[in-house]
């Protein structure tokens, strides 16, 4: 008999793209039992979770919570000290080019060559990866229309904006057509209108069959990309589920209000129950919806923003 999706762990749930139902999905990312020391660091302690294939997936936690180390073990930049993990199916340690070759990456600094052209950057990248020259040719001319920057292809690095350079970066991520796009802080720096646009790049790379492993520190930006979070804290994972469902563990109204020089919030499932509370007490309140800050905040007592 056939298994319907919510007879699975949500990390064994894909997206089917023709109508949107849920349906099994083939792992494209598995971690079990990973951590990864520096010295008397541990920055990992034992982490493991499953991301689907064609998902997008949403990494958070504060500054030092282990979210690049993850990523730099993941794509054979740094070993790990024990545990797991394997992409597409290759193990990053017993087929570390197998595994290499199915993820691109996209580092919070950029890396760029600045003096050379956007299309010698991404020429110098299809060469590391053996790409033959008429398939390199045409790879480019296709990245470039889909990044919309033809018309910058000969313009030096060091001349684009911040957003160009991140869409450069995501367009030599993607040169070599791998299967799972790891984006470390993609949009950290930029500002909100650049910021959505590249939202739009993201969404146009996932509807195109990619997998999709995204840190950040922008929660609208997980909650609007992501199908699922995990949030991180100190190395370990502290949840994991969608932001919808892990938003509604606490309610839908979340009611800030200063006691004593301090901020506290208190959560009410319907806005009549918050303006109920309000109307029993004195003092000052700001009403809002709940967000994955909230979450994050109720498990750990961190915030996510550094």
């Amino acid at each position: 008999m056939k298994r319907k999706c919510e007879d699975l762990h949500p990390a064994q749930w894909g997206r089917n793209p023709r109508n949107g139902t849920g349906w099994i999905a083939p792992e494209m990312i598995r971690i079990e039992n990973l951590t990864k020391n520096y010295k008397s660091v541990q920055a990992l302690k034992g982490i493991s979770l499953h991301v689907a294939e064609g998902e997008l997936f949403a990494y958070l936690g504060p500054n030092g919570s282990g979210k690049t180390t993850t990523i730099r073990v993941l794509t054979g930049l740094a070993a790990p000290t024990s545990g797991n993990a394997t992409l597409h199916g290759f193990h990053i340690l017993r087929d570390t080019l197998k595994a290499k070759r199915q993820c691109g990456l996209v580092p919070q600094a950029i890396n760029l060559d600045q003096e050379l052209t956007v299309r010698e950057n991404l020429e110098i990248h299809g060469r590391l990866f053996q790409m033959p020259r008429s398939e390199r040719k045409s790879r480019i001319e296709e990245l470039l229309d889909y990044i919309g920057m033809k018309d910058r292809k000969d313009s030096p690095v060091k001349h684009l904006s911040g957003g160009m350079r991140r869409r450069v970066m995501i367009a030599r991520a993607l040169m070599h057509s791998p299967r799972i796009l790891f984006l470390d802080e993609p949009t950290v720096g930029l500002d909100p209108t650049i910021r959505r646009k590249i939202w739009s790049l993201i969404k146009r790379i996932q509807q195109s069959g990619a997998t999709i492993f995204l840190t950040t520190h922008y929660i609208e930006e997980a909650e609007f990309l992501a199908e699922r979070v995990a949030f991180l804290d100190e190395g370990r994972i502290v949840a994991v589920d969608s932001p919808q469902a892990l938003m509604a563990r606490l309610g839908t109204w979340a009611l800030d209000e200063m006691v004593d020089d301090n901020m506290e919030t208190r959560y009410f499932q319907s806005r009549g129950e918050a303006n109920a509370y309000i109307a029993r007490q004195q003092g000052s309140f700001s009403l809002r919806r709940v967000n994955l800050e909230d979450v994050f905040l109720s498990l750990t007592g961190k915030k996510v923003l550094p």
